[in-house]
């Protein structure tokens, strides 16, 4: 009789269905690049699933192609740069980030290197043909903060949407632009080529500072404010998820962060894949976390080249968040 007992009870247990999973969408500007590497490595680590959470991860070409998606209701997550925050505020759209995930941009200005002298200065550019990933992008806003640091207006120079990797590359080495910004793992590849030369190296801290005379905090998730509201408790699920990913990038070494993610986001060459990395790990948030420092001078680096953005009173206040991201680092 004990026995039945039993085995009833395991049949019983056997047929309760799993908690379900919470589904959600979140689409990057760029899954194979490094400066987004937390949402596919979060994906592969099985953070997301801890938190309960079915994820989807779509790739854009772009971070505006990304925020468009976002405020569509398309998906319900954003990993972007933080700067998309506060330019849609401009326009009356609101979105906020609920967790930090780059400390620096993680950008690299590279210039063609048959005249990387002469392009390395901005003051140069007048006139040229810029390479971003595409109009509307931080690669966008940053090149053209690039360019009125040395004095230049907008209409001096033309920006030229050419992707990363392979479109990028070939864009600088045909000679469409001759100067571009881009991120790992397309700047290993470049200067192993010898089509380019580094101008402005953003992916460290003082890199930064000297490109840019200040901290700016990059990309980020980010989420419809509307939204965000109605879905708190899944909001602190993504942020719990992201939290311990940037914690582990923080305990790993390259090599190891590499072997986690899919090969062909290599582009062929593995060890200019763990270069990369090891030259951008100080980009990586340890925790997450914004300061209002750091947020305060990314809107003055927006607003240095950016009329429309000057005559506008931003509340910066509705850009970030730390509720989630503090309640994280508590609990994870």
């Amino acid at each position: 009789m004990k026995r039945l007992v039993i085995a009833a009870l395991a049949l019983a247990a056997s047929l309760v269905p799993a908690a379900a999973q919470t589904k959600i969408k979140i689409m990057v500007g760029g899954l194979d690049k490094q400066i987004y590497l937390p949402a596919k490595l979060a994906e592969r680590l099985g953070h997301f699933k801890e938190e309960g959470l079915e994820v989807e991860l779509f790739n854009s070409n772009s971070g505006s192609q990304a925020a468009t998606a976002l405020l569509a209701r398309e998906v319900q997550g954003v990993v972007g740069f933080y700067d998309h925050t506060i330019d849609l505020q401009s326009k009356g759209k609101f979105i906020t980030n609920v967790v930090q995930l780059l400390a620096t941009p993680g950008e690299v200005q590279l210039v063609t290197a048959k005249d990387a002298e002469k392009f390395s200065q901005p003051a140069n550019w007048k006139g040229q043909a810029l390479g971003v990933t595409g109009l509307g992008s931080a690669t966008d806003f940053l090149t053209r903060a690039l360019a009125a640091k040395a004095g230049l207006k907008i209409q001096d120079v033309t920006l030229v949407p050419v992707g990363a990797g392979d479109t990028f590359l070939q864009a600088l080495s045909q000679g469409k632009i001759v100067a571009g910004m881009t991120t790992e793992p397309t700047v290993a590849r470049a200067v192993k080529q010898g089509v380019a030369k580094v101008a402005f190296d953003m992916r460290t801290p003082e890199g930064t500072r000297a490109a840019l005379g200040g901290d700016y905090p990059a990309s980020c998730v980010y989420m419809d404010a509307g939204w965000l509201k109605e879905n708190r408790e899944t909001a602190q699920k993504v942020v719990n998820a992201f939290v311990k990913t940037l914690k582990w990038i923080g305990t790993h070494s390259p090599e190891e962060i590499a072997d986690q993610m899919p090969k062909d986001y290599y582009a062929g060459e593995r060890d200019l894949y763990v270069q990369g990395l090891r030259e951008s790990r100080g980009m990586y948030s340890p925790d997450g976390v914004l300061t209002q420092a750091a947020a305060e001078n990314v809107l003055a680096t927006l607003k240095s080249y950016n009329p429309a953005l000057q005559q506008k009173t931003i509340d910066l206040s509705k850009t970030f968040t730390t509720e989630f991201v503090q309640r994280a680092n508590a609990t994870h």
